[in-house]
């Protein structure tokens, strides 16, 4: 089940289609959850909130109030941010339509899948409900997989993807000192690294053609990602997505375990977070979430850690979304707001 961790189906229905009435296909000013396209409509419920079995434009507005903006975007598809003419490392871009007229702030958003599955178009949803509030430039990117290429080609990837990004700011409007990043699961784990090994030569890569540029980001939001190998694999002799992640099981499994995490690499110099993760997640450990939160806070680092209540891997909360675009917006476009870090409860 893909989740809806921020405002996957909101947007798509706001956002992806430009109109809530290409949906409602009888006019009535309502949709039904016929109405939703099938592969949405598991989470028809979180949308439906008075639970009658139509979902209302003031209800998706109250859960994701900048999916029914109307700003229109440019979409720039499959670019190839190293040139190896690889499908696995190119990225797309959603641009305000006025991109040329000034330069916006940067989210981008890395997929998940156990690093073994997953692309880049499963964040178009999403990154369009950004971009079409007209405050951010937004990309979603492909990154090689484990059964093409073990660690680090993950890291070497995204990170290619941030120097790209930067040095062609001027061409897409980007903002390069205002970058945020946001993923899920394997995507929270590789923008956790991102966000705490901005300045370790040992896992920058060589690809692509921007080398000098840098590949920091400002903040990072992270969904359910795993930051402790070394507390998570488990045996190592045991074969599973992160043992295929670091190259199979063998006497080195644990020290690039021990490299491939987030946890690893926190200094004061690590970029704020915040991390959305439910207490009931069977598939990464909601310890995962308090672990990298307790190290950025020892070290001094802003992190927010919201603790979802009774929800698995992948939840939907209104209140969640306005928290995130508020952290956005401290970090990247200096509009600096409060930002609660209680507990979300989720039926």
């Amino acid at each position: 089940m893909r989740p809806l961790y921020f405002l996957l189906l909101a947007g798509s229905v706001c956002a992806q289609t430009n109109s809530f009435t290409a949906l409602d296909t009888n006019r009535d000013g309502k949709v039904s959850e016929a109405e939703v396209p099938e592969a949405l409509r598991a989470h028809f419920k979180s949308l439906d909130a008075d639970s009658d079995g139509f979902v209302t434009p003031v209800e998706i507005a109250k859960v994701a109030p900048a999916a029914t903006s109307t700003a229109e975007v440019d979409q720039v598809r499959n670019v190839d941010y190293v040139g190896a003419n690889n499908p696995r490392q190119t990225l797309d871009l959603l641009l305000p339509k006025d991109h040329a007229t000034r330069k916006r702030p940067l989210v981008v958003f890395i997929h998940g899948g156990a690093w073994n599955s997953g692309k880049k178009e499963d964040g178009l949803s999403v990154i369009r409900v950004l971009a079409s509030t007209g405050d951010y430039v937004t990309a979603t990117l492909n990154y090689r997989l484990s059964q093409e290429a073990p660690w680090p080609a993950q890291i070497h990837d995204c990170k290619a993807a941030i120097r790209f990004l930067r040095g062609k700011a001027d061409e897409y409007g980007i903002d390069a000192g205002n970058i945020g990043i946001m993923g899920i699961s394997a995507g929270g784990h590789l923008v956790s690294m991102l966000g705490t090994c901005g300045t370790a030569d040992s896992l920058e890569g060589d690809l692509g053609a921007f080398p000098k540029q840098s590949s920091q980001v400002q903040c990072v939001v992270n969904f359910f990602g795993p930051t402790n190998f070394l507390s998570f694999t488990g045996d190592p002799n045991r074969p599973n997505a992160i043992t295929a992640l670091l190259g199979g099981p063998g006497p080195q499994l644990m020290e690039k375990a021990r490299e491939a995490s987030p946890v690893t690499w926190v200094t004061d110099k690590s970029a704020p977070f915040f991390t959305a993760h439910g207490t009931k997640d069977t598939l990464v450990p909601y310890s995962q979430a308090e672990e990298i939160h307790s190290a950025l806070t020892k070290a001094g680092v802003e992190s927010h850690l919201i603790t979802m209540e009774g929800a698995g891997h992948g939840f939907s909360s209104g209140d969640l979304n306005q928290r995130i675009r508020q952290f956005l917006d401290n970090h990247l476009r200096q509009q600096h707001g409060a930002i609660s870090d209680a507990p979300i409860k989720v039926q």
